[in-house]
């Protein structure tokens, strides 16, 4: 059977192919072995709060289980409608705002409405790597622009500047980032946009760990900054709801007709007992523990990363939100005579039972010497981690 072309120019997501390696491994390891302790996928190690579940199993009992809008529930719009006023401060109109099945449905829809086959989207050099496909997937060219700790791995808006061209069509941009857990500074996201909209183009903003921000400088939406920018978002990561399917985009009110047309074809609706249930995590207790949740995040942050420094993991950008940490492994790729971070990944996982991602899933802007580690994870975990790493580097004797 012939297979359409343009699934060659998307590559397997490579930290799901870890993830299929370290758990192949983890099946083989006896009793008395070390478990594998599961650092490379980006998912809350926290489960949906009680009244989210008990949401959906009312949901459930009471038969609201049947087709939604197109753009989703409108008492759950009004809800995240609120909490932007309430977090950020923000008045977002609830009917600027589409809910849809995961931010992955959200970016799919929003490059189908706004990209053209051969336009280009500028994206920084590393980046989650979805987000690169879902432009190609739609006859688009998603071109990486190379950045640095200097920049806190982020666009600039010269680098921008620099790159665009006639075919250029806009920017995908994503703060807090993952990898990096680094967010992009307000002005210069301000810089970056009023550039690209004289041009004509579209500003695209990733903002789906905007609640995990542990620094006051980079908490606010980039809604802040115009109703132009087109922010994603999610129910997966800040609110726990990773299987559930359900995230959210804010477009301009102009772009709502065509994104609904586009949901109403492709997906209908997302699903009615993950909305239902999204709706309870904006009751008060809910929040309250998710903010519980933030701060135990940020507490394995502030324990993880100075110990992966002392190891000569160096993770030269502190991550101000997220749960990563994008740490440079080529002093310990030399130390084990291995070429890149995606055959030292393989080494962590047979010698040390460690899953990480290596850097290969992010870009090649010298992504071959980092390797990415989640602290979605606890705390005693990943203390146990770096008891593993520092044994191995001692054997190593470097």
């Amino acid at each position: 059977m012939k297979v359409a072309q343009r699934t060659q120019q998307i590559e397997p997501f490579y930290a799901m192919e870890l993830a299929k390696h370290a758990l192949e491994i983890e099946r083989q390891l006896t009793p008395e072995q070390p478990p594998m302790i599961h650092l490379s996928l980006g998912e809350p190690d926290f489960t949906a709060p009680e009244l989210v579940q008990q949401a959906a199993i009312s949901a459930i009992a009471a038969g609201d289980t049947k087709y939604t809008s197109a753009l989703g529930l409108m008492p759950l719009r009004e809800h995240i409608s609120q909490w932007y006023q309430q977090r950020f401060g923000l008045a977002i109109a609830p009917e600027r705002i589409i809910v849809t099945a995961g931010a992955s449905a959200a970016l799919q829809l929003v490059c189908m409405a706004l990209v053209e086959p051969g336009d280009e989207v500028l994206m920084p050099d590393p980046c989650y790597p979805c987000n690169r496909h879902f432009v190609s997937s739609v006859g688009g060219r998603a071109t990486l622009i190379p950045t640095a700790a200097a920049d806190r791995f982020q666009l600039t808006h010269a680098k921008v500047a620099e790159h665009w061209q006639a075919a250029s069509r806009g920017v995908l941009i994503a703060s807090p980032s993952n990898p990096t857990g680094t967010s992009i500074p307000a002005t210069e996201l301000r810089n970056i946009h009023a550039f690209v909209k004289q041009q004509g183009g579209f500003t695209i903003i990733d903002e789906l760990y905007l609640g995990l921000s542990y620094d006051q400088a980079f908490g606010q939406s980039a809604l802040a900054i115009d109703d132009d920018i087109i922010s994603i978002n999610s129910f997966s990561k800040y609110f726990s709801m990773t299987g559930w399917r359900v995230g959210w985009m804010v477009v301009p009110e102009t772009l709502v007709p065509t994104i609904e047309k586009l949901a109403q074809n492709f997906f209908i609706c997302p699903s009615a007992i993950a909305q239902q249930a999204a709706i309870a995590c904006f009751q008060p207790q809910s929040i309250d523990e998710y903010e519980q949740r933030r701060l135990e995040y940020l507490r394995r942050r502030d324990w993880f990363i100075p110990a992966l420094n002392a190891l000569g993991l160096t993770v030269p950008v502190m991550p101000d939100g997220a749960f990563y940490a994008w740490a440079n492994c080529q002093q310990w790729c030399e130390a084990m005579n291995l070429p890149s971070s995606w055959e030292f990944a393989f080494e962590l996982m047979q010698r040390c039972h460690i899953a990480v991602t290596p850097g290969r899933d992010f870009g090649t802007a010298g992504t071959e010497h980092y390797v990415r580690f989640s602290t979605a994870n606890s705390l005693e975990n990943l203390q146990q981690a770096v008891e593993r790493l520092a044994k191995l580097k001692a054997s190593l004797a470097f």
